[in-house]
């Protein structure tokens, strides 16, 4: 029962700043927890990896406080810091925990997970058809991961669907080039912000002045769906540069260190312009705060669907194993005050999408044309 021993300096910790009452009742779940191990040592039908089972008791416990919380073993805490940084191996996909299963917060445009068809909200109950009941959140990530080249079938429960859908991608190695651009109607300036990576806002500022040199927009449309969130800073950096200046967010946690407030800087880089913001149910997190923050301030119109509703913020822990775990240390609000979390940010015009997965010159994106007409009033 080596590993008991391991983990009863942690849980002792834990009960320090417990009142007795609560410290004694911690103490016989420590003793039940060793007791359960024992029995499924001695009693199970099959042998189990007890080291096995102890990561699964971490990963319950993290993903019983929250969708986002959950532990990483050591090779897929490696791989975390490559997918902040725009490049990395899979799908294409932003992934939670739903009821137990996996659900797609949003698809990575042009990656193999959008390419196929994958959509915000589909669940996925199979992977090449094992079932994901059960499976922690990183287990399930685990699976999908997989040599450039290989392919993998998922079975998808989609609203509105009777049937699963049984869809088959090809994994890739994903780059992604987080702003797109397009000159529409020969005076208006479209961003199609795919990502909040490090090279997002450098990216956006780089096209933007690209456009007020050689085009002079009239306005501009910022494209958010399907944007499955990233780095607070850069949602930060990004709100920024289109207010001239006020509270873009705050943030509130258990710690003193996590209640923070974030101003944008003097200077509104392209002069007040009118901006139209597009979001879908696949806008989560730092796609939130941009456009929750440009709505309080009504520097923009938001124009799609209800976003996906992530108002929390992670940090990454290092572990002594040599893995980690994403923990929720605070939770973000909006210069209204209003909180995200399970909420979202409701557009001020509510079109929504019609089709399959839009492009930037589809002619059947009622969002877009939606959006254009409005600039060209």
């Amino acid at each position: 029962m080596k590993k008991i021993i391991k983990i009863l300096p942690i849980l002792l910790f834990l009960s320090t700043n417990a009142n007795s009452t609560t410290e004694e009742q911690l103490y016989k779940k420590i003793d039940l927890f060793g007791e359960v191990l024992e029995k499924i040592k001695k009693e199970y039908v099959d042998d189990v990896d007890q080291s096995d089972m102890i990561d699964s008791a971490i990963n319950g416990a993290l993903q019983s406080l929250d969708p986002y919380s959950v532990y990483m073993n050591p090779e897929i805490f490696q791989s975390v810091e490559t997918d902040t940084k725009g490049e990395f191996g899979g799908l294409g996909i932003e992934v939670g925990m739903e009821a137990g299963v996996v659900k797609v917060i949003s698809p990575i445009d042009d990656t193999p997970a959008y390419k196929a068809g994958i959509k915000a909200g589909d669940y996925i109950v199979k992977i090449n058809g094992e079932q994901v009941q059960g499976k922690s959140l990183m287990e399930a990530v685990k699976m999908m991961r997989g040599p450039v080249g290989s392919s993998i079938k998922l079975t998808i429960r989609r609203k509105g669907e009777k049937k699963a859908l049984e869809i088959n991608i090809k994994r890739e190695v994903i780059q992604i080039t987080s702003v797109e651009g397009k000159i529409f109607k020969k005076n208006i300036g479209y961003l199609r912000l795919k990502s909040f990576n490090n090279n997002s806002s450098k990216q956006l500022v780089e096209k933007i002045n690209q456009f007020e040199k050689q085009n002079k927009p009239i306005g501009y449309i910022l494209d958010l769906r399907n944007n499955p969130g990233g780095l607070l800073t850069q949602a930060i950096n990004v709100t920024d540069f289109f207010l001239e200046d006020g509270e873009i967010l705050s943030t509130k946690g258990r710690r003193t260190i996590e209640n923070r407030r974030f101003f944008a800087r003097k200077g509104d880089k392209v002069k007040g312009k009118p901006l139209i913001v597009l979001i879908n149910a696949g806008s989560a997190s730092a796609s939130e705060i941009v456009a929750g923050a440009l709505k309080d301030h009504k520097r923009a119109i938001i124009l799609g669907e209800k976003t996906y509703g992530k108002g929390s913020v992670q940090s990454i822990i290092p572990l002594n194993d040599g893995g980690g775990i994403r923990l929720t240390v605070s939770k973000y609000y909006l210069p209204s005050g209003k909180s995200i979390s399970e909420v979202g940010v409701a557009p001020d015009i509510m079109v929504e999408e019609k089709g399959e997965n839009f492009r930037i010159n589809s002619p059947s994106d009622n969002q877009l044309n939606y959006a254009l007409k409005l600039l060209k009033i």
